[in-house]
């Protein structure tokens, strides 16, 4: 884009080519498709996911039946929505389109219309299967190139080289493989659950959509609007008041939009230029709205769905990847409103209010903080109200709990009848009404967020269940609020706004389907991707590249994996690029890590790759956050990048942190410590941010910089300047490991080292960590029965003799007849947070300093 500044409608193309399809047909047949089959897609999600098809007996689907309908419907709007290059023509479908989208449609519905006999000859395809396959695969391609761009096409096709190719004589021998026929790789890639129709495109169908369709029929009520009007009149009229409210605006906007594109030219199209307008640069102001928006698909509840693929990859519940997520998601926002009001301090920038920056930074966390607490608090009792309903009513209960919470949503609406509907301009976002009026206006759209996660925080429901009520909700808002404000109002035009509200929920269904087209797409090539990795066995390839590049050293080892994360992420959308990097370099991680006595969670490790293929939607050459932010800013994109990186390494410094330090992720820690974990990392992550920016109390000099940067790493990782005076292990010789297993509390783990060689003949080295169960029993036994490990002594070693199937150290990797070199005892240390008392003396001298510097100033001044 050519122009400064982009309006509304621009956005809208913006995100339409980026998003849902930049092809508007003028002709009645076409502009009907591509209304009527996006609208048909979400209704059959709804469908598959109530309860009718069982109930009724009426088109009843398995999950692979599912996962084929689903990716039909996408690939067919990829080929009808989405025009073959940005200069084809946008106001019709040409012939050659119609046929490949429903070619790629009849072979992506292929498992569905050849269940039972794909079912009968399972493992043995026929010609017609494979021919397919292979044509699905190439329109699948095709269908994600058209809408997503040609990164996730190219890394595709290069796994795909190498599953056909990875057995020639010009690859080096380490990267080497027997190589794959055409038969054996299209069956696993399309004909079995190891390719596209697996894992992740399973998550799509089963769930994703249905966030997604939430997402857009929330927005489309309103709520982005009312969300993004309240963050500037909390935050407008502050120093840099424009900036702040594009941190908070994002951060709200993330929970329904899992585009990190979407939320920068939706919020960025009315905060980047108030930003301009009070002073920031275009770069900056772009740098701002792109590190805030991608912090949202960092957030919980959803993180752009990956929160659901994690608990599938990790094997951990929804509430666990939610509970892990939190702490970093709110200290990293909380730092980045501090790095906007440092930046206007640095450029002198003033607001209405006076307020003192400590006072400011104490209520942007006291709000964060209540936030938190209020939301779990009334998610606690409405908790505690159900069940005593329950109890009392029985079997009436549902309908009573249904009545009220529909009398509570009338009552609301009722009350933002009696405000002004919210005017969402640039102009109008300087004028906004009292916050208590803003308020008011929307309080009913907090009902279906707080429904959501009822379902998901307090009933333990499935993300697929809470999603579909949630959404379902979502519609009757669409079709009621309308009919409610006009009847609170004494407007007697009820029919009109009855049809405007089914208007509006149509378009709500439309534009949450067309939002999957590329979704989906990724998905479905993503597990190409996955399927490649399953066949050829690339992630351990992978594994040796790491620790060639990096010597066996852990921090370089961390380093590389974080750049190759980045640069597999590039031009990814959120989901997929997850799904690429997790699959390629978590094992990466947990491998190397092991092999050097770093034994991480595996939600951690998943999270470190999150975190660094999220970082390539900012990082140039391929940021396409910044590229949109930059089109609406009018600055250089790679400037814009490169400020936006800037602001963002914080976000970067998060993952290495919670390797070395899993208390942040909150994993096996009390509520007690968590607040105090909350506390210190915030100061810690505050701290940073003022020694990257150059200013804390005034302007720092190069060495205070330096000095609050070391007190911040301090504060994140106190246990780093603890290993190097106290070991914090104890070897102990083989032979003891049986008495060690004995004596261990019970629910506690015992740390072993072990060396042997594969089943295919790969020889490692590596330390594992074996749970002991419950206490009391010889340490034997305890291996055998809780860690599912049988061990002998032989000729003076120790050998593993039996692997029980299932069991911890079988899912660990550990083989027979491997060799237990040593047993690790925790060693008797002082606590880690003895090293917090020199690290705020530290910070203490360093404001102290400052403060006399300041104190001076104002006297010269004087």
């Amino acid at each position: 884009m050519t122009s400064s500044q982009i309006d509304a409608a621009d956005s809208r193309d913006f995100i339409a080519e980026a998003d849902t399809g930049a092809r508007a047909p003028t002709g009645g047949f076409n502009r009907r498709v591509l209304w009527f089959v996006p609208l048909l897609w979400s209704v059959f999600q709804l469908w598959i996911a109530s309860p009718l098809p069982y109930e009724l007996g009426i088109f009843v689907v398995n999950n692979g039946q599912a996962r084929s309908i689903h990716l039909a419907f996408a690939v067919f709007l990829a080929f009808t929505a989405f025009p073959t290059f940005k200069r084809s023509p946008r106001h019709t479908i040409p012939p050659q389109d119609w046929v490949l989208a429903l070619v790629g449609a009849f072979c992506a519905g292929y498992l569905y219309l050849f269940w039972r006999e794909l079912a009968a000859r399972s493992g043995a395809p026929n010609t017609t299967d494979i021919v397919s396959a292979c044509i699905g695969v190439v329109l699948l391609l095709e269908a994600a190139r058209r809408s997503l761009g040609l990164p996730l096409m190219a890394v595709a096709v290069v796994f795909m080289g190498y599953v056909f190719f990875g057995s020639s004589e010009w690859l080096p021998d380490v990267i080497r493989w027997r190589g794959a026929s055409i038969e054996r790789a299209m069956s696993h890639f399309w004909l079995t659950s190891e390719g596209v129709f697996g894992v992740a495109l399973g998550v799509s169908s089963g769930f994703v959509f249905l966030f997604v369709l939430f997402g857009a029929l929330l927005n489309r009520a309103g709520a982005g609007n009312y969300f993004l009007s309240l963050a500037f009149a909390t935050l407008g009229h502050l120093r840099g008041g424009p900036a702040k409210a594009a941190v908070i605006a994002s951060a709200a906007t993330g929970l329904i939009s899992g585009s990190s594109i979407a939320n920068v030219v939706t919020t960025g199209t009315f905060t980047i230029p108030l930003m301009k307008k009070v002073g920031f640069s275009p770069a900056k102001a772009g740098a701002v709205e792109v590190s805030s928006s991608i912090n949202g698909v960092l957030t919980p509840p959803v993180m752009g769905a990956v929160a659901f693929l994690m608990t599938e990859y990790v094997g951990i519940s929804y509430v666990e990847v939610v509970r892990t997520a939190i702490i970093p998601a709110a200290i990293s926002y909380i730092a980045l409103l501090y790095i906007v009001h440092l930046e206007s301090l640095k450029m002198g920038l003033k607001g209405t209010s006076r307020m003192n920056p400590v006072l400011f930074l104490l209520r942007a966390v006291l709000g964060v903080s209540l936030g938190i607490i209020a939301a779990g608090s009334v998610l606690w009792l409405s908790g505690k109200a159900v069940d005593a309903l329950e109890f009392g009513l029985g079997g009436m209960a549902s309908p009573v709990l249904i009545a009220l919470f529909l009398l509570v949503y009338v009552l609301l609406v009722r009350i933002a009848a009696r405000q002004p509907d919210l005017d969402l301009s640039v102009e109008a976002m300087q004028h906004l009404p009292p916050l208590p009026v803003i308020l008011r206006s929307g309080f009913h759209y907090l009902m279906p967020i707080f429904l959501l996660m009822y379902l998901l925080m307090v009933e333990r429901r499935s993300p697929g269940y809470a999603a579909f009520w949630s959404a379902c909700f979502m519609l009757l808002v669409l079709l009621s609020q309308g009919t409610l404000k006009a009847l609170f109002r004494g407007e007697g035009n009820w029919g009109a706004t009855l049809r405007h509200g089914l208007s509006e929920a149509c378009e709500g269904l439309i534009e949450g389907a067309r939002n999957m087209i590329g979704l989906a797409c990724a998905m479905a090539v993503a597990g190409i991707i996955v399927g490649s990795v399953t066949l050829t066995g690339i992630g351990q390839v992978m594994a040796e590249f790491v620790e060639f590049l990096s010597g066996g050293n852990l921090m370089l080892m961390l380093v590389f994996v974080a750049l190759i994360s980045i640069v597999l992420g590039m031009g990814l959308p959120t989901t997929a690029n997850y799904i690429v990097v997790s699959s390629l370099m978590a094992g990466v991680v947990v491998e190397l890590g092991a092999q050097n006595g770093l034994l991480v969670p595996l939600v951690a490790v998943h999270m470190f790759v999150f975190y660094f293929g999220i970082m390539a939607d900012v990082t140039p050459p391929v940021g396409l956050a910044s590229f949109a932010a930059a089109a609406i800013s009018g600055a250089d994109p790679m400037r814009t990048g490169f400020q936006a990186f800037f602001y963002s390494i914080r976000t970067a410094l998060l993952p290495f942190l919670f390797i070395f330090n899993t208390d942040l992720l909150l994993i096996d820690v009390t509520w007690a410590h968590g607040i105090v974990i909350f506390i210190v990392a915030l100061i810690a992550m505050l701290v940073f941010a003022a020694g990257t920016m150059g200013w804390f109390l005034t302007r720092s000099r190069l060495w205070e910089s330096a000095v609050l940067v070391l007190v911040a790493l301090t504060l994140f990782r106190p246990g780093f300047w603890l290993d190097r005076l106290w070991e914090p292990f104890d070897q102990r010789p083989p032979a003891e490991i049986f008495a060690i297993a004995e004596a261990a509390p019970g629910g506690g783990t015992i740390r072993v080292a072990l060396e042997g060689m594969t089943i295919d003949g790969r020889e490692v080295s590596s330390y594992y960590r074996l749970p002991m169960g419950e206490a009391g029993r010889p340490g034997a036994e305890r291996l055998a029965q809780s860690a599912g490990l049988e061990l002998v002594e032989r000729d003076g070693a120790v050998i593993v003799d039996l692997i029980t199937f299932g069991g911890p150290a079988e899912q660990a990797g550990i083989d027979f007849d491997w060799t237990v070199t040593r047993v690790e005892l925790a060693n008797d240390r002082p606590p880690k947070e003895i090293f917090f008392l020199p690290a705020f003396l530290l910070l203490g001298l360093v404001a102290f300093m400052q403060r006399r510097r300041l104190g001076r100033s104002a006297v010269v001044t004087a």
